[in-house]
């Protein structure tokens, strides 16, 4: 392989939008030629949950370990920061990329002095996401000695001083669906579909609520929230106290995400904070018209209002309820938009923002 050598930095290859970003771009440069190095923080005996291709030089470093007091969790963090360290100089590491806002502050801290061009990655909203004090006074500390800071809207630049702002590029996530998952020609199906972890962050419990006050009115709908996470025994407990156990599904993790997607009709996205939610553009891309909450950053740089989608008040449950039910009663406007919704790709196609990504990597190489 020729060209820079890329090293990646994350915390865990799980299934999270951060980890399936991270696998798409480390997937094209090796197709492409490129070597690279992904690097994780924590270990695991499962392989990758999207899948990783072969020529990916995988490393899970199992630095993650519990401290049993302040003084074990010092010396536990500064083993992590020295074995980080000496893991990035082993792979020669042309440019460093990490992902999400911890690790980010860790991957600074390794590379100290190393005189390699680091960029790191906001997923989130950072306006939105609380972190705790002592990180976010690490992330004040450590962001300036970036070589770049990516962020997926311009709401989330906006929320770093204009110091930071002016090292910052907007780069959305690439967005790729499986060949054979393209639009397909839909009839009048009944089911309304949703993808996350099972965090609050995701307001499941808000699309719960929202489909239980439109359900009497389309009993011929189902609603199909796909993944896991801490929150599912309180949301199965939501859904049965709604009498909806026969109309709501959990069905946990799904490996084939495209291909349940192409058999609903109308995905819903009911966040209280997102970034740039993979979900749901991989929902468009394959032909679905979308219902989300209006957040500050995320669904309204995806979603074009009344073409392929709807935007409803952040956080408004009848309102909600009410953009799901005006697309789930109007068979033809539903049909309009789900042929509308897979131009999200001729925006944040997997090639288009690659290109973007080319760019920086080669600008950081060449000025080394």
């Amino acid at each position: 392989m020729t060209g820079p050598r890329i090293t990646f930095v994350i915390s865990s290859l799980t299934s999270g939008g951060a980890e399936r970003v991270m696998t798409t771009m480390a997937n094209h440069w090796v197709t492409n030629g490129r070597p690279v190095t992904l690097l994780t923080i924590t270990g695991s005996d499962q392989p990758p949950f999207y899948p990783l291709s072969p020529e990916v030089d995988l490393r899970q470093l199992a630095l993650a370990s519990p401290s049993g007091s302040p003084a074990k969790a010092l010396l536990n963090n500064l083993r992590r920061l020295r074995e980080l360290r000496r893991a990035i100089t082993s792979t020669r590491a042309d440019v460093v990329i990490s992902f999400l806002d911890t690790t980010n502050v860790v991957t600074l801290l390794a590379t100290f002095g190393l005189g390699i061009p680091v960029v790191v990655a906001e997923h989130t909203d950072p306006g939105l996401k609380r972190m705790h004090p002592v990180w976010n006074l690490l992330r004040r500390y450590t962001y300036p000695r970036a070589t770049r800071l990516v962020v997926l809207t311009e709401a989330s630049k906006r929320f770093f001083p204009p110091f930071i702002q002016r090292q910052t590029l907007i780069i959305p996530n690439p967005i790729m669906v499986e060949p054979d998952a393209g639009p397909v020609e839909r009839g009048l199906g009944r089911t309304l579909v949703s993808m996350g972890r099972f965090g609050p962050e995701k307001g499941f419990d808000l699309l719960i609520a929202a489909f239980a006050r439109i359900a009497p009115d389309f009993p011929d709908w189902d609603l199909v929230i796909w993944g896991d996470g801490v929150l599912r025994v309180d949301l199965e407990a939501q859904r049965a106290t709604h009498g909806l156990d026969d109309r709501i599904q959990l069905p946990g993790r799904t490996t084939t995400p495209h291909a349940e997607l192409r058999r609903a009709d109308l995905y819903a996205l009911s966040s209280r904070r997102e970034g740039f939610p993979m979900a749901l553009a991989e929902a468009m891309a394959c032909g679905l018209p979308a219902v989300a909450f209006d957040l500050p950053s995320g669904p309204r740089d995806i979603i074009r209002a009344g073409i392929d989608g709807l935007l409803v008040p952040n956080g408004d449950i009848p309102a909600l309820a009410e953009g799901l039910a005006s697309l789930m009663r109007d068979d033809n406007r539903r049909l309009a938009m789900a042929q509308a919704a897979p131009d999200v790709l001729s925006r944040f196609g997997v090639e288009r923002v690659m290109a973007i990504w080319d760019e920086l990597v080669e600008d950081l190489t060449q000025t080394r």
